[in-house]
């Protein structure tokens, strides 16, 4: 029985927003279905995302709302055909609020008490200001364990099948890799969610990798495509680039089978951190970016975290995570720093040397 003095019998999730949100709330839904045994879960999350929840033993049906929004009468009355007697909403909007009062689900549980949450009474959990600061996955643990869930599962998971990590291994031998040597994806892209270099200096890393004999293989959405032009002028055969060749399903079944993933703190970082791929990331100290709160967690402890220096924040932070680069690749985040934690990440799977390598400036002059 919950803290409600009843059982959660059928239970709706919403996170309806970014990759690593989705890829994060993945432990509720285990979590739940430990806790509850026989209970009817469902997500539910953007369209976009909804295909990182495919095959997930946890989630009994995948509800989308979201961006090109259906008329919100019909979404509660979707809704009200699941019966559901519970709704976690693990980062509530006015929309997420009335719909699922409006859907006559009894008990809504979400954070904080904006007004909002106040007028359709909503109970709330609370995240005290951050302080102490612990891992956006364990805030959204607490609105499971609000409704009185005992067995807390911590991991994210994604769920691939056979066939799809066969698909992932066709298609990097079509890009001409060699799958008996270690490949590090490189992740330019964050959409301006989070500080992270420019397209010149993530090259430039790109550059010395090659140079020191490692396979690359760059990463990014249809969207980002511009980005492949500063990877052009980088000779050899052991680089390649796909920008919008794969759908999000393809792309995750594809970082699955990659050696190293580097990037700064975005979605591809969380899918690889899930899917046990080991990561090395850039963060920002800041406490909205803080990687204490949005750190990779996942099946491999193999994360490595970089922080620009303290005295390059205090003295050159734009104020604005969204637009920080951590500098130009020699100040703030150095693209040696980087090159010398990915090398040290994988030597496990193959020793790669480091000496003779060039350093950023003269990367930065070749490529020019």
């Amino acid at each position: 029985m919950s803290i409600f003095g009843r059982n959660h019998k059928r239970i709706l999730v919403a996170r309806p927003d970014r990759i690593g949100d989705v890829v994060l709330s993945t432990p509720v839904f285990h979590t739940l279905k430990d806790s509850f045994p026989g209970s009817f879960i469902a997500a539910l999350v953007s369209p976009y995302t909804g295909p990182l929840l495919k095959g997930n033993p946890y989630i009994d049906a995948v509800i989308t709302d979201g961006p090109a929004r259906k008329n919100l009468r019909m979404k509660v009355r979707e809704l009200r055909k699941y019966k559901f007697d519970t709704a976690l909403l693990l980062m509530p909007t006015k929309r997420l609020a009335y719909m699922t009062f409006l859907a006559g689900i009894p008990y809504r549980v979400g954070v904080g008490r904006i007004l909002y949450e106040v007028i359709t009474l909503m109970h709330g959990v609370s995240r005290r200001k951050y302080n102490p600061l612990r891992h956006e996955s364990e805030y959204m643990l607490d609105l499971a364990r609000r409704i009185g869930a005992q067995k807390i599962w911590t991991q994210p998971e994604i769920f691939l099948t056979t066939e799809e990590k066969d698909f992932a291994h066709e298609f990097l031998m079509r890009k001409g890799f060699d799958l008996g040597r270690a490949i590090i994806a490189i992740h330019p892209g964050s959409g301006h969610s989070s500080p992270s270099w420019k397209p010149e200096t993530y090259s430039a890393l790109a550059s010395m990798l090659v140079r020191n004999g490692t396979q690359v293989f760059v990463t990014g959405a249809d969207h980002e495509k511009y980005i492949e032009e500063f990877f052009s002028k980088i000779t050899g055969k052991d680089i390649r680039t796909s920008f919008g060749e794969l759908s999000l399903r393809e792309m995750t079944s594809v970082i699955s089978q990659m050696s190293l993933l580097i990037s700064s703190s975005t979605g591809p970082m969380h899918i690889a951190a899930a899917v046990g791929t080991p990561t090395v990331s850039t963060f920002c100290p800041l406490t909205a970016c803080s990687p204490k709160l949005w750190g990779p967690i996942g099946a491999s402890s193999a994360h490595k975290v970089i922080l620009p220096p303290e005295n390059f924040c205090k003295t050159q932070c734009p104020g604005d995570p969204h637009v920080c680069t951590f500098g130009d690749g020699t100040s703030g985040i150095a693209v040696r720093e980087v090159f010398d934690a990915a090398v040290q990440t994988i030597r496990k799977t193959e020793e790669i040397p480091v000496s003779g390598v060039s350093g950023f400036s003269s990367e930065m002059q070749r490529l020019r």
